[in-house]
């Protein structure tokens, strides 16, 4: 992407905005530190300096100044990717002066309170102790929701949705969930039925933490990840964080078992090289970063589910698993391929396959959409969460909080809005790795043979490297041909599974 000479508006606009990404950066790492590495002593002091920083970004960004430049910049001859640019600075600054600065810091100062809590909480099951956090988080949330939906006349939690998914509605969504919960349910019986005739070993434990490491490491190099610009670390929760420039990606070992790690790893590296391949040249600008919260994950869904648990990469897979723990019978090729295309519906999210995956989303976002919207209150969520658990998925999780409603990191600071982009996310993997295929005609011999240099170009041609430029449907139709199409996703569970 190349950008022609601007006049003064717009390059004040430029260099304002490349400041704000350096503080950007600094809050980034701040957060990735005390998710990872910062004694717990240290959480006080480090939520007041990350609340001072969201505060200090905000009264830059809504200052009088940038909002003139903004309108002045409107005004002047840009290039396409410059006009482009332009946009994402000002959808930055429509959001962002909505919000009073009061209610900025007092939601960053609760949703670090409430999270850094949480890691206690949940091992505990103190669903007491957790809620009280919780209700503080809703009504800063909500009070959010109310001011941002009466400004775009939409509804309080369409106002939230579109930080994370811009265009996106409830509207749609409930369209595109009632087809799958229309289909999904009578998916989910055949295969667990037709894989109870399919025996599966285990593999046997213990798993030496160091090896998993080394594994991960592994899979991380042939997955393209570069540690020249990015580490691995330990979380509570899995994450990917940092800056494009430094990208900090986080799993969470268990001895008894490696594969949630490592295909932790695989999710986390997905999100890490679409960051390590955002337009360069443009860094630092809001068109530089990754387009949306679903096709951040469309990248993370389609390593982990589409490549990862496909049967050619996991025949390249094994070799780096025994080299690391030895052969055993469970880890014969084709017990390995059964054992990471299991599907058994469980409590866990994070460790959902992903046929039953779409009903943990579901759950979550007519949950959250009733909470927000003042249907239901916080304390409400367990006994609906008990209820939804059992109508999708056949589960209990009465008095099993820590398995159930307290599982999540999302809504600890404020993140409603954000669970529906992991299934949307599934459904662009689906529809671009078909397309890559039928791009790329000899994808499957190359994945086989450990080649994946063709697929990462293709990726970065039609998603990595535009950032922000294009609109998600935009970018989508470019790449694919059309608009997202869920067909794709059902299709590639029918294939895969049945």
């Amino acid at each position: 992407m190349t950008s022609a000479p601007s006049s003064s508006a717009y390059e004040e606009l430029r260099t304002l905005f490349s400041r704000l990404s350096r503080f950007d950066h600094l809050s980034a790492i701040g957060g990735w530190d005390m998710q990872t590495m910062m004694p717990p002593g240290g959480s006080k002091a480090r939520s007041a300096a990350l609340a001072e920083l969201s505060v200090l970004k905000h009264q830059i960004l809504t200052a009088a100044k940038t909002g003139s430049l903004l309108e002045q910049a409107l005004q002047e001859s840009l290039s396409d990717i410059d006009r482009a640019n332009l946009q994402e600075m000002r959808r930055q600054y429509d959001n962002a002066v909505l919000v009073p600065e009061s209610l900025v810091e007092a939601k960053s100062l609760a949703g670090a309170r409430c999270e850094h809590a949480w890691r206690a909480q949940r091992p505990a099951n103190d669903w007491q102790g957790f809620s009280d956090n919780l209700r503080e988080v809703v009504k800063l949330t909500r009070e959010e929701a109310q001011i941002r939906a009466q400004a775009a006349g939409i509804s309080r939690y369409d106002a939230l949705l579109n930080l994370y998914e811009p265009g996106m509605s409830s509207h749609d969504l409930d369209r595109i969930f009632g087809d799958l919960k229309a289909w999904l349910p009578d998916l989910l019986q055949k295969v667990v039925a037709k894989q109870a005739n399919e025996p599966c070993l285990i593999p046997q434990g213990p798993f030496d933490l160091e090896k998993q490491r080394q594994l991960g490491l592994s899979v991380m190099k042939l997955l393209g990840f570069n540690f020249d610009g990015g580490r691995v670390d330990v979380s509570v929760h899995p994450f990917c964080g940092g800056v494009p420039e430094d990208v900090r990606i986080t799993t969470r070992y268990n001895q008894n078992e490696f594969l949630t790690a490592l295909l932790g790893i695989v999710h986390e590296t997905g999100h890490a090289r679409y960051e390590q391949n955002l337009p360069r040249e443009w860094l630092g600008q809001p068109v530089a970063l990754a387009r949306s919260t679903a096709i951040h994950e469309s990248q993370s869904l389609l390593f982990e589910m589409q490549l990862a648990r496909g049967s050619d990469f996991l025949k390249i897979l094994r070799p780096l698993v025994t080299a690391q723990f030895g052969e055993q019978a469970a880890l014969e090729e084709g017990n390995f391929i059964r054992l990471n295309q299991r599907v058994k519906p469980g409590l866990i999210r994070v460790d959902a396959d992903e046929v039953s995956y779409p009903a943990h989303v579901i759950l979550r976002y007519e949950i959250e959409q009733a909470l927000v919207e003042g249907e239901i209150e916080v304390e409400d969520i367990p006994a609906l969460w008990n209820e939804k658990m059992h109508h999708y998925l056949g589960l209990d999780t009465v008095g099993n909080y820590r398995n159930g409603c307290m599982q999540d990191i999302h809504w600890t600071d404020g993140a409603f809005g954000y669970f529906p982009t992991y299934t949307l996310g599934a459904m662009y993997a689906a529809q671009l790795f078909q397309h890559a295929r039928k791009a790329l005609p000899n994808l499957s011999d190359d994945i086989a043979a450990g080649d994946l240099s063709h697929l990462f170009l293709w990726l970065q041609q039609n998603i990595w490297h535009h950032g922000s430029r294009y609109s998600t449907n935009t970018l989508i139709a470019n790449a694919t041909g059309e608009t997202l199409n869920p067909r794709y996703f059902r299709q590639h569970l029918e294939n895969r599974y049945l």
